[in-house]
């Protein structure tokens, strides 16, 4: 197969795994992506192509700029996801001073930190479908409540709006 029919047939799959994913799923995505751009970037720098490794380090602090960063709820999230937002800021940092310095140490350190989130976050979605008796579970619900109308302590509700055919849930320890 050339160059171009890989390159078509993997958009294909990606495509497909981001039509079929779900938003937690998404998100996975983006971590693989971007530490697949970092691995991709060090080996045009190991061959000396700098404009491949210029390309490969513009993905990666897009999608963490655009996909990982614009995704978060600071609102909801709070000091999280402003946690979150801000090693966001310090990966993008560390991936354009590798890019000016071809700093192999710095790309190994971004993606060692995304691969611990990415890690992180897959094992929340293992935990949410497993979730062992008195484990945080979701549940489904049209608002937070207990038995008499009012939410429970640290009771968040997710209601899914604009996000598609999603269930509404409650999130609870």
């Amino acid at each position: 197969m050339n160059g171009y029919g890989a390159m078509a047939y993997r958009r294909v799959g990606v495509d497909s795994g981001v039509a079929a994913a779900d938003p937690h799923r998404l998100v996975l995505m983006l971590f693989d992506a971007t530490i697949e751009a970092i691995k991709l970037a060090q080996a045009h720098i190991a061959s000396g192509d700098v404009p491949e490794k210029g390309r490969a380090l513009g993905k990666a602090v897009r999608i963490v700029e655009e996909g990982l960063k614009a995704s978060l709820d600071k609102d909801a999230g709070g000091p999280l996801a402003r946690q979150l937002a801000a090693l966001y800021d310090y990966a993008c940092l560390r991936l354009l001073q590798a890019n000016l310095k071809n700093d192999h140490a710095a790309l190994d350190e971004v993606s060692r930190l995304l691969a611990d989130l990415r890690d992180a976050w897959a094992a929340i979605g293992e935990g949410a479908r497993t979730a062992a008796p008195g484990a945080a579970r979701l549940r489904p619900s049209t608002s937070p409540s207990t038995t008499d109308g009012t939410a429970p302590p640290g009771a968040r509700d997710f209601d899914g709006a604009g996000t598609g055919p999603v269930r509404p849930v409650t999130v609870t320890a």
